[in-house]
């Protein structure tokens, strides 16, 4: 009988699985010996960063995360270790495998910790071994999150940087405080986690381009009014003060007749020759193009200014207006299937 096996065709079967090999291998970018396999890892780490949870295990009520909000928190490292443990449980069947799993236990966290600090690791970056300290984060409902996908958020430790001030720190810095995860749940839900707590966050939009735009500030009256700071037209600095927008350094933006939101371009222009320092009264339209441009927008959260003289607020500063009765008749009436 013929052999349907020859050294040849043996050859090709060991190149095929050879490659099939280098093409399945977890090529693990951690140094050393672990007693939990790469991918394992991994998937442990992503499931403590709440990959896979349902977003109504974190917001059980839409009323808690209402239209234009944004809600920090604070994750229990006890709910994300017992859900590790739930899904490691899965492979236990007998008392054996039960009593091995809790003798190894201690080494899967450890690693886990140290895993969960790089599963969302900027390109060169260095990989950061500690891990299992506090997990803070915010979820942010708006239509700034659908408008601008591609939003900065960064997190210091220590409030030491300037509102309008550029930054060059990496999250690897120790004044940077790291983004364990960055993510669009929705198309207006954003959810972000740091690596500790934060004194200060910033939110900013993307810095893909230049931009142009108005201000929206508060008159004396407290209604809504848009403005425009003028620029030097010699060397494109702000006429002082620079921390205000009054008279002396802005101009209110018109806009056309029946038209909302329409800015009237040519008054503006007639505005902005008149109040801005060595225009010459005319503005060219590379002088005009200077006083529109507009950096992009930054909202900064925590205490800024430190007015209070400490890096964070007092625990007592949130205090509740509902009272236990009221809230528990309320949440009766919903189980009850009422409004």
């Amino acid at each position: 009988m013929k052999s349907a096996i020859n050294a040849q065709v043996a050859l090709k079967a060991a190149l095929k699985a050879t490659q099939y090999t280098d093409l399945v291998t977890d090529h693990d970018p951690d140094d050393g010996n672990h007693v939990v396999p790469g991918e394992l890892r991994r998937f442990l780490a992503r499931l403590r960063l709440l990959h896979g949870v349902p977003f109504s295990y974190l917001v059980p009520d839409a009323d808690l995360l209402p239209l234009e909000s944004i809600r920090f928190f604070h994750l229990d490292r006890a709910w994300t270790d017992a859900l590790v443990q739930g899904a490691l449980s899965v492979g236990t069947i007998t008392s054996t495998d039960r009593a091995q799993l809790e003798a190894v236990y201690p080494h899967i966290r450890d690693e886990v910790d140290e895993a969960e600090r790089n599963i969302r690791r900027p390109a060169r970056e260095d990989l950061l071994k500690a891990g299992g300290g506090a997990i803070t984060g915010f979820v942010m409902r708006s239509r700034l999150v659908s408008g601008w996908p591609n939003l900065h958020v960064r997190a210091y430790s220590v409030d030491s940087l300037p509102d309008n001030a550029l930054t060059t720190q990496a999250e690897s810095s120790p004044y940077r405080m790291k983004v364990l995860r960055l993510e669009r749940l929705a198309p207006s839900v954003l959810l972000v986690l740091f690596d500790g707590v934060p004194a200060v966050v910033h939110i900013e939009e993307p810095r893909q381009g230049l931009q142009f735009g108005v201000r929206t500030t508060r008159n004396s009256q407290g209604s809504s009014q848009a403005r425009l700071p003028v620029r030097d037209c010699a060397n494109g600095n702000g006429v002082p003060p620079l921390d205000a927008m009054v008279d002396a350094n802005s101009v209110a933006v018109p806009f056309r007749a029946n038209a909302p939101g329409v800015i009237n371009i040519h008054e503006l222009r007639k505005r902005l020759a008149i109040k801005a320092p060595h225009s010459g009264g005319s503005l060219e339209s590379n002088e005009f193009a200077l006083q529109m441009l507009r950096f992009p927008y930054r909202q900064v959260f925590g205490d800024p200014d430190n007015r209070e003289q400490q890096r964070f607020y007092p625990l007592d500063q949130f205090k509740v207006t509902l009272a236990l009765d009221t809230w528990k008749t309320q949440l009766a009436g919903k189980l009850d299937g009422g409004p």
